[in-house]
């Protein structure tokens, strides 16, 4: 192994345990391609949020590619070991909200989110997650709660029950990872595949939303 590809790398640093080169490939602008796609008539409608503090940086950076606002989940507890009281700083009322993060495991945490914006009066909560872990059942969760549907990439494969869920969609990830390889070993830079404007062709029919592995009922 002369080179490694990743995709979203949960620490930037992880790229300094190998004394190869690391090119680490970003899921957003994948998102922002579907994003466009699906509210390409209303786009003043969305908020992106992040649902916590620590995603800030990957939300607003998300919430720039479209042009949007940012919304964030706040977390606070009064002393150590009492459940956290969750609040939204930023508008999200009457508005379409995208919450994005790395990693979905349990998805406890992204449904009490989506949980707390409908509350706070969002019309309707999607979630984009980089890697689709969805462990001890996610998959039920998520149905029962009030997310409209989680997007995730095919960097991890999920389960037949997962697969056929209603409302979680597989992005494919493939054609980005194939434009990688090819790049690195023609020499050119891999780095123009971080603007969705780049790799859009990548995807078709620039009037469907993206390829997705999900069946269609």
């Amino acid at each position: 192994c002369s080179r490694v590809l990743t995709m979203d790398l949960h620490s930037a640093q992880i790229q300094g345990f190998f004394d190869i080169p690391v090119d680490n490939l970003y899921a957003s602008p994948i998102f922002e391609i579907d994003l466009r796609r699906l509210f390409q008539s209303n786009m003043n409608d969305l908020v992106v949020v992040s649902p916590d503090i620590g995603g800030v940086a990957r939300a607003r950076e998300l919430a720039k590619r479209l042009g949007v606002d940012l919304a964030v989940i706040d977390k606070r507890r009064a002393k150590p070991g009492e459940v956290a009281e969750m609040s939204v700083i930023g508008t999200v009322k009457g508005r379409k909200c995208i919450l994005v993060d790395d990693i979905c495991d349990t998805a406890g945490t992204l449904c009490k989110g989506a949980d707390l914006l409908i509350e706070e009066g969002a019309t309707e909560v999607h979630a984009y997650i980089t890697h689709g872990v969805l462990s001890n059942s996610a998959h039920k969760r998520i149905e029962e709660s009030a997310l409209n549907s989680l997007v995730i990439t095919d960097t991890i494969e999920i389960d037949t029950d997962q697969r056929e869920s209603p409302k979680i969609r597989v992005l494919s990830t493939a054609p980005l990872f194939a434009r990688a390889i090819l790049s690195i070993a023609s020499g050119t830079s891999v780095s123009s595949l971080f603007q969705a404007k780049n790799i859009e062709w990548l995807y078709g029919n620039s009037d469907l939303p993206l390829f997705s592995s999900t069946n269609t009922k």
